[in-house]
């Protein structure tokens, strides 16, 4: 398969292994690499040094084109560009923040920049920032979302009526089918985030990865969007907070009641009950963990399918 983005990224497949926390560390990623598509980790969950050493190891382990998701909330972000910089990394991700921000010092060291948005508005500021392409990510997606609450499906034929440049989507989207629907809709690829940390190579907590595939049909809610809109999994933990907006709780009263490292102690520890256990709502689309190159050429192979189904309408 070739277009814009595969050329881009120099990668087989136009698919692309979110850089999800705590679940995308370098196993993960050169997993996805290795088989076509563009692995990325997840530096949100990672020190400083952590970062690097996942760095080191994915260059150990694939020969392939891999990235890193930079959430620019996060703490000792100017470290982390600087590793990223150091170690030689040609992918980025950024999310979380305003892409002017790194854009042009990543693309000074050939660095080929892509920011995650949420909404045409800050796809195309993005788009002027200079980044080389842009995630448009819908209301489906797991873990921290956009306040605009644009399922998939409506955002990217409205983002790629305004943008130049390529596109990719995300948001629900875990098949092949799903693969080829966001592709006519006007996206060049896919982002795949929920469907991968049911794979063996995620490095989130066993008992995580079974209450995803064990999930169905409204089992996953969008909450503490006075802080930052995140979906999740729901649990003791998602119920607490749910008692606590009865109260007409304040920013400070939700921020302590989070504390910290929750969703380490949800998708990293495995505490099922008291953790923040972020995924999508394509979770009751699910339904077993497998090896990340078998998910890789599942989609392939269904899309490949209902390509030729579709062909014949």
């Amino acid at each position: 398969m070739k277009n814009r983005i595969t050329e881009l990224f120099n990668i087989q497949y136009p698919i692309i292994q979110a850089g999800m926390i705590w679940n995308s560390g370098w196993r993960l990623a050169t997993a996805v690499s290795n088989s076509g598509g563009l692995g990325l980790l997840g530096a949100g969950s990672m020190y400083p040094e952590i970062l690097r050493e996942h760095i080191q190891k994915c260059k150990k382990a694939t020969d392939k084109p891999f990235g890193v998701n930079v959430p620019m909330l996060y703490p000792d972000i100017e470290k982390i560009i600087d590793i990223i910089i150091e170690e030689g990394v040609k992918i980025v991700f950024t999310s979380a923040g305003n892409p002017k921000t790194y854009t042009s010092k990543l693309k000074a060291k050939g660095i080929t920049v892509v920011h995650v948005v949420s909404s045409v508005k800050f796809a195309l500021k993005a788009q002027e920032a200079g980044v080389d392409a842009i995630v448009a990510e819908g209301f489906e997606a797991g873990g921290h979302n956009g306040r605009e609450e644009t399922t998939t499906f409506t955002l990217i034929p409205m983002v790629k009526e305004q943008l130049d440049i390529p596109l990719i989507a995300a948001g629900g989207i875990a098949t092949g089918r799903g693969m080829l629907a966001a592709m006519v809709l006007g996206a060049d690829g896919v982002q795949v985030g929920s469907r991968f940390v049911a794979s063996e190579e995620a490095s989130s907590h066993s008992a995580f990865k079974q209450m995803v595939i064990d999930a169905k049909e409204g089992d996953t809610q969008l909450t503490l969007k006075e802080l930052a809109p995140v979906r999740m999994l729901k649990n003791k933990f998602f119920e607490s907070v749910m008692q606590l907006y009865t109260t007409g709780p304040t920013k400070e009263d939700l921020i302590n009641h989070l504390g910290r490292a929750r969703a380490k102690k949800g998708m990293f520890e495995g505490d099922l009950e008291e953790g923040e256990l972020e995924i999508g709502q394509i979770a009751g689309l699910i339904h077993d963990i497998k090896p990340a190159a078998q998910i890789l050429n599942d989609m392939i192979e269904e899309f490949q399918i209902a390509k030729k189904e579709v062909a014949n309408f």
